[in-house]
């Protein structure tokens, strides 16, 4: 038993001095985050911009409300080399006598980053024109009451252009690119 006595202090000497003993090391993580450029308006449906025959002759047509319903929702992410991203707009076809009018209301809701600076009241066209500029690495948040409020809106711009037509279906297209 004696025996044992010195040779267990021993291992218990060695075990705690190692035990306490400091080193390092290290390891590579390799981290991946992909290019991302997502967009879409919300909510989803057509709107319906119908204009009114006046109640008196010699009074002009009246041109539609303003339609506040939908919202740009966007998600981007890598933007490399201080390079920003834009929304444009277009439509496949324009109406002769109407302008269609288009505006990007500033970003509000649950979004984050460097999100986009709307431009002017814009009048579309079948060429793409820029309605936000500047987006980074950002997210608008999603649905309604997220991103850029968009109003859009009818004017009438040359009476002698103007024919009755009905339902003409006008799809405006929204693009985000760098």
């Amino acid at each position: 038993m004696k025996n044992r006595i010195p040779f267990l202090l021993l291992l218990f000497f060695l075990f705690y001095k190692e035990g306490y003993s400091q080193s390092t090391g290290n390891r590579t993580v390799g981290v991946t985050l992909p290019v991302v450029t997502l967009l879409d308006v919300e909510p989803a449906g057509n709107i319906n911009l119908i204009f009114t025959a006046p109640a008196e002759a010699g009074r002009p047509v009246v041109a539609p409300v303003v339609n506040t319903t939908k919202w740009i929702n966007y998600t981007s992410a890598i933007v490399a080399g201080g390079v920003s991203r834009r929304v444009t707009a277009s439509v496949n076809q324009t109406i002769p006598g109407i302008n269609i009018r288009l505006q990007a209301a500033a970003a509000i809701g649950a979004g984050g980053g460097v999100l986009g600076i709307p431009s002017a009241q814009v009048t579309l066209s079948t060429a793409p024109v820029t309605i936000i500029s500047g987006i980074g690495g950002a997210f608008t948040g999603n649905g309604t009451n997220n991103g850029h409020l968009l109003s859009i809106s009818l004017v009438t711009n040359n009476y002698a252009n103007l024919s009755a037509i009905t339902a003409v279906p006008v799809t405006i297209t929204y693009t985000i690119t760098e």
